[in-house]
């Protein structure tokens, strides 16, 4: 196996743990400071794809479309927490679950009917296309970098609005203690509002960023979702911290696995074989992952103990 090959994996892992994160670090501040199950964040997933890839449609914008996307998921999500899940705070999990998966269907069907079921596809803008040179001579998706690059800068801009902003502080105030920020005066029904509705934002943005390089369909989100899920259960709920690192794993852990995983197989086995089963146990490896972190840590990695 060449190093080029080596490398470009990795940056296929982190690309795809970058765009784990967008998702996660949503669903763990709503997690964290809500104490929500939320089963249709995937959908927010889903919307900002679409409305991604109708105005690009339109427009022939990039910009826009993750313009656009941002917005709608937004809305979308602000509108969910007012109507549906501020009901649902004070219920137990079940109720949640039960809940936010007939908003999975909701959403599901409301995209069909609107945009209809066959795929949309939303096209790299020019000036991203084509591979780049990296140092050594590799040659790698110029996009593929571009998101990397603003998976980080997103990451960077949320560790700031929650060690630096004063809607920071409500939102580590919220995780530890609503009652109190509420008796303080801090209008907790708009802080939840408003948590929500940037763990809608990214959840679109990261829809959006990822529909150019698949095809926007339908159901898109509910894959994703359970990554997202695993991310913070590895990374610790309610840390953004432990949300990138716990991405950046299971990008790596599943990417490095489908690379290496048939390669070892095959020193001992037919290469069909070796590839049906390496590819198997590589999809089973974040999982397999998951379980040792929380034997070794049962909150997470930057989890704090309850």
């Amino acid at each position: 196996m060449s190093l080029v090959l080596l490398l470009e994996q990795i940056l296929n892992g982190l690309q795809f743990g970058i765009m784990l994160f967008l998702m996660a670090a949503g669903l763990t501040l709503v997690f964290g400071v809500m104490g929500l199950i939320n089963l249709a964040h995937g959908s927010l997933y889903m919307v900002g794809a679409f409305a991604a890839a109708a105005v690009a449609g339109w427009t022939g914008s990039f910009l826009l479309a993750l313009v656009a996307a941002l917005a709608a998921s937004a809305a979308a999500g602000a509108l969910m927490e007012i109507v549906v899940l501020r009901r649902l705070y004070a219920r137990d999990h079940l109720d949640q679950v039960l809940a936010t998966f007939a908003l999975i269907l909701i959403f599901s069907e409301a995209t069909r009917w609107v945009f209809g079921s066959f795929p949309l596809f939303l096209n790299i803008p020019e000036a991203l296309s084509g591979p780049v040179t990296l140092p050594g001579g590799m040659q790698y998706p110029l996009y593929r970098l571009v998101l990397i690059g603003i998976g980080l800068a997103v990451a960077a801009g949320l560790f700031l609005l929650i060690s630096r902003t004063r809607l920071g502080i409500q939102i580590r105030a919220g995780e530890s203690d609503r009652e109190m920020i509420a008796a303080l005066g801090v209008d907790i029904k708009r802080l939840y509002t408003v948590v929500f509705a940037i763990g809608a934002a990214l959840a679109g943005f990261a829809g959006a960023l990822v529909g150019a390089i698949q095809s926007v369909q339908v159901g898109m989100g509910e894959p994703v979702l359970i990554l997202a899920f695993v991310v913070i259960v590895i990374g610790g709920i309610g840390s953004i911290k432990g949300a990138l690192i716990g991405a950046i794993l299971v990008g790596l852990t599943q990417t490095l696995g489908a690379l290496f995983l048939p390669m070892i197989f095959a020193l001992f086995m037919d290469p069909s074989a070796a590839a049906s089963i390496g590819s198997s146990l590589a999809s089973m490896s974040i999982y397999i992952l998951m379980a040792v972190v929380l034997v070794m840590r049962p909150t997470g990695l930057f989890g704090v103990r309850a």
